[in-house]
This record gives structure tokens, C-alpha cells and sequence, in this order.
């Protein structure tokens, strides 16, 4: 249900090619193990992330995308660790201001509004 929500969402706000590639850095930080979401908000954005890897990125392309794709299957900790250095380097390309800025866009135009809370999904 979460990825019908989100598709639906996307469809009703068409995403930049920089929001697109914010949507790819969040998914190297919930995959390296170092995000701080909620298990929900995990949940959806991971769901973004699939309505929209197929979509151009100002900076991040197919080699990120693979490298998604191969940790969503099985990461061990070389993996972490190699995907811990591509976020990190993702996140310098895109500024501090920019990514925030993405966030609170995503929040505001309600990509979490009804979305179960973290009591309700435990």
C-alpha cells in the first residue's frame, strides 16, 4: 500500500532531476546503516526511491542505481563500507541547504500524510 501511496504521490509531484538524485542519497544513508529514520519513513522513502530510479539525476546515474540494486539483495560490510563512501560523496555534491530544503519539500506537499505512524506500525 505504502508504494501505490507514493506512486501516486510522484505522479502528482513531478520531481527535478536534483530531487531525484536527493532521493538517491537517502537511499545510500538507509542502506549504509547511518540513517536515523523512523522505520516509516524508511519505508516510504524507499518506495520514492523505486517510483523514481528509472528518472534522470543531474549527477547520479545507472552506477549508483546497480549499486543500490546489489545491496537491496545482500549487503555484507564491504559493501556497507563502499556504500557508506559513495553516500558520503553524494552528499557532498548536493549541499547541506539543497538537501534540507528537498526534505521539507517532500514533508510540506505531504509524501508522509497518511502514512501509518511508528506506533501504529510496530
Amino acid at each position: 500500500m505504502t508504494a501505490d501511496l507514493v506512486r501516486d504521490w510522484v505522479q502528482a509531484h513531478p520531481l527535478s532531476p536534483g530531487d531525484v538524485d536527493c532521493v538517491t542519497a537517502v537511499m545510500l544513508k538507509i542502506l549504509d546503516g547511518k540513517c536515523k529514520m523512523g522505520a516509516v519513513d524508511k519505508l516510504v522513502m524507499a518506495a520514492l526511491y523505486d517510483a523514481v530510479k528509472s528518472r534522470p539525476g543531474l549527477r547520479f546515474g545507472d552506477e549508483f542505481h546497480a549499486l543500490i540494486a546489489s545491496a537491496r539483495k545482500s549487503a555484507d560490510e564491504t559493501l556497507k563500507d563502499f556504500i557508506y563512501e559513495k553516500r558520503v560523496l553524494a552528499e557532498t555534491a548536493i549541499s547541506r541547504p539543497v538537501m534540507k530544503a528537498f526534505k521539507a519539500m517532500i514533508r510540506q506537499q505531504g509524501l508522509f500524510a497518511g502514512m501509518p505512524s511508528e506506533e501504529e506500525s510496530e
